[in-house]
């Protein structure tokens, strides 16, 4: 079997042509990183979901560019062969395509990705263009856009209705026109995320979205069963959170007991 190389752009182009999934998973941290990173992942999404999971905001749109910059960094001093993207937060590129560039090269700079993401269709494309006329990769966002979930009436399934499909394939046609290399559909009906899929150029990422995007992603943290509850789209592929307490739990019991350190763990000379 040949080495795997470093993923590219044009390397998630070929996947989709092919039909070959594209595996996705967030990360926040070198550790992380390292391990979704040797098991194969394609892509690893510095996500603001750091700002909920990690940090303990109540909500993605409290996270700054400032917090987010050192999680970047240390997933990519992480990764070898993963395409690393980074989330731009909330109000880091919505007042103008210049605003949408600076923090782009701030990111590019300061965090190292391979990519930038945010969300919005027709509503960003001047700065998704701005920000690819710079030389910077993009990935899209469309469907339900964590950051503007009070404007989306909170955490709501999208596609549905006369005229959503429409909506949708415009937005996403908007951001291919404008560079993106590969767009995130999130909680997007099965039906809408299929014919996205099929007449899009560039590959799709599935979230909430039915198994006929080009690729999918989740949260880490849901997918390795850290907490008592996750998302029901998404499948808990471990117990990581019930293994961490277990081991806390006997450190601190040998602890408590004085039967750590043993003799092994102790320099005597």
């Amino acid at each position: 079997m040949s080495e795997r190389k470093k993923v590219r752009i044009h390397h998630l182009a070929e996947m989709k042509q092919r039909g070959e999934k594209i595996a996705m998973l967030t990360a926040y941290d070198m550790p992380t990183a390292r391990h979704f990173d040797a098991a194969g992942a394609d892509i690893l999404l510095v996500g603001d979901s750091l700002g909920d999971n990690i940090l303990g905001h109540g909500n993605t749109g409290a996270l700054t560019l400032d917090e987010m910059i050192p999680f970047v960094r240390a997933v990519t001093r992480g990764t070898e062969k993963a395409f690393v993207v980074a989330d731009l937060p909330f109000g880091t590129y919505e007042v103008s395509p210049e605003q949408a560039v600076e923090s782009s090269i701030r990111m590019m700079k300061l965090g190292q990705p391979n990519a930038i993401k945010f969300e919005g269709g027709r509503r960003v494309a001047r700065q998704v263009k701005a920000v690819t006329d710079a030389g910077i990769p993009f990935m899209g966002h469309l469907g339900f856009t964590p950051q503007s979930e009070n404007a989306l009436g909170g955490r709501r399934i999208q596609g549905r209705g006369d005229g959503a499909y429409e909506e949708m394939l415009a937005d996403a046609l908007a951001l291919q026109e404008a560079g993106a290399f590969a767009i995130v559909l999130e909680m997007v009906i099965e039906p809408i995320a299929t014919k996205l899929t099929k007449a899009l150029q560039v590959p799709t990422i599935g979230i909430g979205a039915g198994p006929h995007t080009d690729g999918q992603v989740l949260v880490w943290l849901d997918m390795a069963g850290m907490g008592d509850w996750s998302p029901s789209f998404s499948k808990k592929f471990g117990e990581v959170g019930a293994a961490m307490r277990d081991a806390a739990t006997d450190y601190v019991a040998e602890v408590k007991a004085n039967t750590f350190p043993a003799a092994e763990h102790t320099f005597t000379k």
